[in-house]
C-alpha cells in the first residue's frame, strides 16, 4: 500500500465523517477555496485555502495563504500557513511563513520564511491565529492602531 493510501486510511479511521475533496492535476482554480473536510490538491490554486486538512501533491501549486488543522506539503506553496500540524516532505518548496503547533521538515524540502509556534489557538480562525503569535502588549497595541488606520484613495483612471 502506498504512503498516500496509508495516510488516507488512517485519517478515515480517525474521522469517518471527514469528507475528502480532490482537485485534479488538470484543474486550476483562481479564487479562494473552502472545505469542511480534507482537500487533496494535485492541481493549482491561486487564492487562499481554508479546510480541516490539506495534502498538496508533488505537482501541485498554491499561491495564497492556507489555514487548516493538518497540512502536508509535497508540492509548491507561495504564501503563509497557519495549522496545528505542518509537514514539509522532501520535495516540498515553500516560500512564506509557517505558524504551527507541530512542524516536521524532511531532508530535501525547501523552506524560505519565518516559522512561528502557535499558542494553542485553532488556526481556522485567522484573526485568533494572528493574535496567538503576539505577546499581550503587542496584540493590544495592534488592536488600538486598527481604529486609527490611515486610508488613502487612489485617483480614478480616465
Amino acid at each position: 500500500m502506498s504512503t498516500d493510501k496509508l495516510e488516507r486510511s488512517a485519517r478515515s479511521r480517525d474521522s469517518d465523517s471527514l469528507r475528502v475533496s480532490t482537485i485534479g492535476g488538470d484543474l486550476t482554480i483562481t479564487g479562494n477555496v473552502t472545505s469542511k473536510g480534507e482537500i487533496n490538491l494535485d492541481g493549482h490554486v491561486q487564492g487562499d485555502i481554508h479546510c480541516v486538512a490539506l495534502v498538496l501533491g508533488e505537482d501541485s501549486s498554491v499561491e495564497g495563504n492556507v489555514a487548516a488543522d493538518d497540512v502536508v506539503i509535497r508540492g509548491r506553496l507561495i504564501g503563509s500557513v497557519k495549522a496545528l500540524r505542518v509537514t514539509l516532505q522532501s520535495n516540498a518548496h515553500v516560500e512564506g511563513d509557517l505558524a504551527y503547533q507541530s512542524l516536521a521538515i524532511e531532508e530535501g524540502a525547501f523552506f524560505e520564511g519565518k516559522s512561528l509556534p502557535l499558542k494553542s489557538v485553532p488556526p481556522t480562525s485567522p484573526t485568533a491565529a494572528e493574535d496567538s503569535t503576539e505577546s499581550e502588549p503587542m496584540a493590544r497595541e495592534r488592536k488600538e492602531k486598527r481604529g486609527s488606520a490611515f486610508v488613502r484613495s487612489l485617483p480614478e483612471s480616465d
